[in-house]
């Protein structure tokens, strides 16, 4: 395998940003790639902490090491009942065991199914490149309706804050605008001004979960409202190769996600894919395989990621 020129790491959670730091492990100890080399390489939520640290120069974790995944911070864990597009477990993984706890896990399901179908309902990839168009006024009405969140994730924007990152064109993290539901690739051309701190911390912000990141006069949730990869962000085109890890597209652990999170991240990767191809990209996804009973998510990465290593 060749490097990419642009790596895409998608949302997930903290399972997620393990089964993603195990496929960049994997695929570094079979053929030597430098991920932190890449020319782009854009983050969405999880995928945006993953991209940070391997600009500051974190390795990915290989199989049996901790996970990348921790010491991020406050992201939430994956739960069964609750890991539609947003990851809504977060709100109930305090409650475990409890009544409160059931039904804030049977309600996050709901909301993220919900969103899960808002994610894939942009009507072309122009729309998606964009930002325009239906899809961004569904999904501000959408949060609009959500309850405002206590909890924050200010220790995971202290701890990318450290890693005292600038804007130097290689990275872009998608965020949304709550009011108005349009996406926004910070580190892009015409992005508003914000440190990179900022971008990820708000998006790693899931509605109802976290508190949105205000920075400036708007306030900002997590990229995977829009989609969870964001592909079509990446400054990619013609005879670019580009590597997309979608956590999301398939199963994590030993756990299945909920239905309507595979069909919308599968839809929305096919809408991606097809744009960027389009543009002449050359496009590579890889979701999460089936995992063995107890095998951990960042085993799971290595192995699917030692196996692309060996492609040609």
């Amino acid at each position: 395998m060749q490097r990419p020129d642009v790596l895409v790491l998608g949302a997930g959670g903290t399972i997620g940003a393990a089964w993603m730091g195990g496929v960049l492990a994997g695929v570094a100890a079979e053929s030597g790639i430098d991920f932190a080399a890449c020319e782009r390489i854009v983050g969405t939520s999880a995928g945006s902490m993953l991209a940070a640290d391997l600009l500051a120069g974190v390795e990915p974790r290989a199989a049996g090491e901790p996970s990348a995944a921790n010491g991020a911070g406050p992201l939430p864990a994956e739960d069964e009942a609750a890991s539609a597009l947003l990851l809504m477990s977060g709100a109930a993984q305090s409650e475990t065991g409890s009544d409160d706890g059931e039904r804030l896990r049977e309600r996050a399901a709901r909301v993220g199914a919900g969103l899960a179908s808002l994610a894939g309902s942009s009507l072309a990839p122009v729309a998606l490149s964009l930002g325009r168009g239906p899809g961004a006024l569904v999904r501000a009405a959408a949060l609009a309706r959500m309850e405002p969140a206590q909890r924050s994730l200010d220790d995971l924007g202290a701890r990318i804050a450290r890693h005292a990152l600038s804007w130097d064109g290689r990275l872009r993290v998608a965020c949304v605008e709550r009011a108005r539901g349009r996406r926004v690739v910070f580190g892009a051309p015409g992005a508003p001004d914000a440190t990179v701190a900022q971008a990820v911390q708000a998006s790693c912000s899931i509605p109802w979960v976290y508190r949105p990141v205000r920075i400036g006069d708007v306030e900002y949730v997590d990229g995977a409202v829009w989609s969870p990869a964001n592909m079509d962000a990446a400054p990619a085109g013609r005879e670019t190769h580009l590597l997309c890890l979608a956590p999301m597209g398939g199963p994590l652990g030993t756990r299945e996600r909920h239905p309507a999170v595979r069909a919308a991240t599968t839809a929305a990767l096919r809408l991606e894919t097809l744009a960027l191809r389009r543009r002449g990209v050359h496009v590579t996804v890889v979701v999460p395989e089936p995992a063995d009973a107890g095998e951990h998510a960042c085993v799971t990465g290595f192995r699917q990621g030692r196996a692309l290593g060996r492609a040609v």
